[in-house]
């Protein structure tokens, strides 16, 4: 019998769609092709295959309101919030605007004895691992620079969001990228283990969960295929007594809080000045309050369900253990009857908190957040240095070479100051700890997606 892989909708617990698998033969065969088409396209010139990228981009754009409620049926996300169109053109854009220089020969020397340089290369087939928690935004950061380097791109999108790799297939092929040039294929676990193991792809970027990056690393080992990964993260929010009190409350709650606390670079724990904590609370507490849990499609609800109910199961444990544990929760459930102890799950702040509890350790990814008190930069340093991952870090005050200095001493990919839970293109994604390895975006993303290859050319006399 044909494995399928089926997205279950969070809105009813229904079957919203589901695809079945390729064959190990026919992933073999998708990955020729891959590679067949790859020549072709690495030889059309730089500023063609970037039009064609971009014309992609564009159809994306003219499909976004059947994408909109496409999404609140994959993984919860309320329509009132309009897709992610906009990062997903910007970040493509940016990738486009830098691509010449970010690829351009580094010329040595060119006299009348030798010419060298070193010139940037595309891979082949890069394999693009796709997560469902922003599903456009997080393939688009890979596909486009990929596609522009020369690359021809295998995607395998989450099966919770499984539409969206057609729906980008179907955009670039319309636009012009040719078929086998970017490909969308469903495939199961073994199947993609065995293709990395096979060296059937240059490089492989993954976005998700440790395991599942152990998996990748585990497949590729032995093959010296690149891999880059970008995983867990718990990423802190450090308010400083100089602070902008209610932006500081506003941005750390939204990025706790939005997409049902479902981001990669959300905010999962926050420390606090002794001075202004209480104020802080209180305030947080009255912006968690005004949310509307329920389901996604209506225009009124501000928090929709989590993407699966066993997400839900898991932070709903993390947060009972830590009550159990000595946490107080802030947000009184009569507030939120939706919640129906599956994938609708309502909001929660915790006080009273340590790290000694899970929901400050492990990755929550939900609608929780701990917030502790702290007494100077050092504690709150140490603190947020106390965790496996390394995403982002959000720090907030006045002072810009406080916030450089305290960012030289936090273990994090990226360091934000006075705002949170944003991707600049211009600057390189990137994490370390288990978070993983690897950068994407910026001119670091395409040097990930190349490899450098010198020429030493000796002219003849």
């Amino acid at each position: 019998m044909t494995s399928k892989v089926i997205c279950i909708s969070p809105i009813d617990g229904s079957v919203y769609a589901e695809r079945p698998v390729l064959s190990a033969d026919e992933a073999r065969e998708a990955v020729a092709r891959a590679k067949t088409a790859q020549l072709a396209w690495q030889e059309r010139s730089l500023e063609d295959r970037i039009s064609l990228v971009l014309a992609g981009v564009a159809k994306i754009g003219e499909m976004n309101d059947e994408i909109v409620p496409e999404l609140a049926h994959q993984m919860g996300r309320p329509v009132r919030y309009g897709g992610e169109f906009g990062g997903f053109t910007e970040r493509a854009s940016y990738m486009a605007e830098i691509a010449a220089e970010a690829l351009a020969p580094i010329e040595v020397a060119d006299d009348a004895a030798f010419k060298r340089m070193i010139k940037r290369v595309p891979h082949g087939v890069v394999l693009v691992v796709a997560p469902w928690n922003y599903p456009y935004m997080t393939a688009i950061n890979t596909v486009a620079p990929a596609l522009i380097a020369g690359n021809s791109v295998v995607l395998k999108h989450a099966s919770q969001t499984l539409l969206v790799g057609e729906r980008m297939a179907k955009a670039f092929h319309e636009a012009g990228v040719p078929e086998d040039v970017f490909q969308n294929v469903f495939l199961d676990h073994a199947t993609t283990s065995a293709l990395i193991a096979e060296k059937s792809f240059g490089f492989v970027n993954f976005t998700g969960s440790v395991g599942g990056g152990q998996a990748m690393e585990k497949a590729a080992a032995g093959t010296f295929t690149g891999v880059g990964l970008e995983l867990g993260g718990k990423d802190p929010g450090y308010v400083m007594e100089d602070a902008d009190l209610d932006a500081a409350v506003d941005t750390l709650i939204d990025g706790a809080m939005f997409n049902a606390g479902q981001c990669c670079c959300g905010i999962e724990r926050i420390y606090v000045v002794e001075s202004l904590y209480d104020a802080f609370v209180e305030k947080a507490v009255k912006i968690v309050e005004g949310y509307k849990l329920g389901n996604p499609l209506d225009p009124e609800t501000t928090l929709g369900p989590m993407a699966h109910a066993r997400f839900a199961a898991e932070v709903r444990a993390q947060t009972q253990e830590a009550i159990a544990d000595g946490a107080k929760a802030l947000i009184d459930p009569a507030k939120f009857p939706e919640d129906d102890g599956g994938a609708y799950l309502m909001p929660q702040i915790l006080v009273d908190v340590d790290h000694s509890m899970r929901v400050m350790r492990d990755e929550s990814f939900g609608p929780v957040v701990g917030i502790m008190k702290v007494k100077d930069d050092a504690e709150a340093i140490q603190l947020m240095n106390d965790s496996n991952f390394g995403l982002t870090a959000s720090l907030w005050t006045r002072d810009v070479a406080r916030a450089e200095a305290i960012g030289d001493q936090i273990e994090t990919g990226t360091v934000f100051l006075n705002r949170a839970d944003y991707l600049d293109p211009a600057l390189c994604w990137t994490g370390c700890k288990d978070t993983g390895r690897g950068g994407g975006l910026s001119i670091i993303g395409y040097h990930n997606l190349t490899r450098p290859k010198s020429y030493h050319l000796k002219k003849a006399q």
